[in-house]
C-alpha cells in the first residue's frame, strides 16, 4: 500500500491510498473555496450521562446530487470534485460538514471506489483488502491525537439509513468521549470478569459456536453470527477468531481472510429479500476499544467486532424506532434471530 498526503483548496487534509507503489499523486484541488467554519459543540446530558453534537453548519450539506455532480466522484472532464485526481483506489478526507471537529473530534469521509455505480459488495477481494488497510492506517493516526478517545469506522448504505451520497463511502469519527453504546460493553464485560473471571466476548463467541443455531458462516480466521438478542430484523456480528481491542492489532492470516468472509456477508445481505427488492440498506459499525484503561475495565479484554444491520424487516417494509425503541430504548424484533441466521445461511451466493 502507498500512501500520499495533500491538501484540499480550504485546507483539510485528504490521503490516497493507493495498491501500486508507483503511482504518482499531484493533482492539485483548482476550487475557490473558503476556509471551514464548524460549529460543533458536545453537550452533556446529566441525567442520562451521554452526549450530543450540536452541529447547526450541517444543515447545508450536500443533499442527494444527481450522479454527474457527485462530490465522491474523481475531478474528470473539467468537473471539480472533492478528489483533485482523476482516478483513485482508495481516498480519505477530512469531511466538509462534519459532526465532529476541533476539540470535539473529527470526522472524515472514506471513499471505497471510483465508480459510483457499484456498492462495497462489489469490491474485489484487492480493493476491500485496502480499505481495511486504510481503517487500520487512520486508526493509527487518530490514536496519536491526544483528545481522540475512541475511533469509530463505518458505511450507511442506502436512502432508507439516511444516506445523503449513492457513491460507495463510509465514514471514521474520532470521538473526545467514549461513546454511550462502548462504555455499556465495557461495565458488562468488567462484571463479568469480576464475576467468573473470564473474558465476556470470549464466551459470547464460544457459546454461538457450540450450538451453531444463529451461525451465519465461518472461516479460518473469522465467524460470523446472528446475536441471540438481536436488536434488528437482520443483525450479524463479525468476529476475528483471536480477540483484539482495535484494527491495528489483526494478524496477517486475518487481514488475508478478511475480504472474503466480508464481501460474501454483504452479498448474503443483498441477497436476503429477492431480487425484486432494491439493493438492502445497511450499517456496518466496527467496534474498537477505547484508548487506555480506566473505571475497571482493560482495554486489552475488548474484542473488536464489526457489526451489520438493516432496517428492512421483510420485502417493501421497514422497522422503524417507535415508542419502546426510541422513547424507552427497548426494542422489539419482529424477526427471531434464529429464523434470521437461517435465512442468511440460505443465500449463501455459494449455493
Amino acid at each position: 500500500m502507498k500512501k500520499t498526503v495533500t491538501r484540499l483548496a480550504d485546507g483539510r487534509e485528504l490521503l490516497y491510498y493507493d495498491r501500486r507503489d508507483d503511482i504518482v499523486r499531484e493533482a492539485v484541488d483548482r476550487r475557490p473555496l473558503d476556509a471551514v467554519s464548524t460549529a460543533s459543540e458536545i453537550r452533556h446530558d446529566p441525567l442520562l450521562g451521554d452526549a450530543v453534537a450540536i452541529a447547526s453548519h450541517r444543515q447545508g450539506r450536500t443533499y442527494h446530487p444527481p450522479a454527474d455532480e457527485c462530490p465522491l466522484c474523481p475531478s474528470r472532464d473539467g468537473r471539480l470534485s472533492e478528489i483533485p485526481d482523476s482516478d483513485y483506489d482508495v481516498v480519505v478526507f477530512e469531511n466538509r460538514f462534519p459532526s465532529l471537529a476541533g476539540e470535539s473530534g473529527r470526522c472524515e469521509v472514506v471513499c471505497f471506489t471510483p465508480d459510483h455505480d457499484t456498492s462495497f459488495a462489489g469490491l474485489s477481494e484487492e480493493q476491500a483488502a485496502l480499505v481495511l488497510e486504510a481503517w487500520t492506517d487512520r486508526t493509527a493516526d487518530l490514536a496519536e491525537l491526544p483528545r481522540i478517545k475512541q475511533v469509530f469506522c463505518f458505511e450507511n448504505r442506502g436512502a432508507e439509513i439516511g444516506v445523503t451520497l449513492g457513491h460507495p463511502h463510509g465514514q471514521i469519527y474520532g470521538y473526545p468521549f467514549v461513546t454511550p453504546r462502548t462504555a455499556l460493553m465495557q461495565r458488562s464485560v468488567a462484571e463479568y470478569r469480576a464475576a467468573t473471571g473470564r473474558n465476556l466476548f470470549d464466551d459470547t463467541v464460544a457459546r454461538e459456536l457450540a450450538d451453531p443455531v444463529r451461525v451465519v458462516l465461518e472461516g479460518d480466521h473469522w465467524v460470523a453470527f446472528v446475536p441471540y438478542a438481536a436488536h434488528w430484523p437482520y443483525e450479524v456480528h463479525l468476529y476475528p477468531r483471536r480477540r483484539v481491542p482495535d484494527l491495528r492489532e489483526l494478524d496477517d492470516a486475518a487481514r488475508t481472510e478478511f475480504p472474503q468472509v466480508y464481501l460474501e456477508l454483504l452479498k448474503r445481505f443483498d441477497r436476503i429479500f429477492g431480487t425484486d427488492d432494491p439493493p438492502t440498506p445497511y450499517i456496518a459499525a466496527w467496534h474498537q476499544a477505547p484508548f487506555g484503561d480506566g473505571g475497571g475495565f482493560r482495554r486489552a479484554d475488548f474484542a473488536l467486532h464489526l457489526e451489520v444491520f438493516t432496517i428492512r424487516r421483510t420485502s417493501g417494509k421497514l422497522k422503524f424506532l417507535a415508542g419502546s425503541e426510541s422513547g424507552m430504548s427497548v426494542f422489539i424484533n419482529d424477526v427471531p434471530p434464529e429464523a434470521a441466521a437461517q435465512r442468511m445461511r440460505e443465500v449463501a451466493t455459494s449455493r
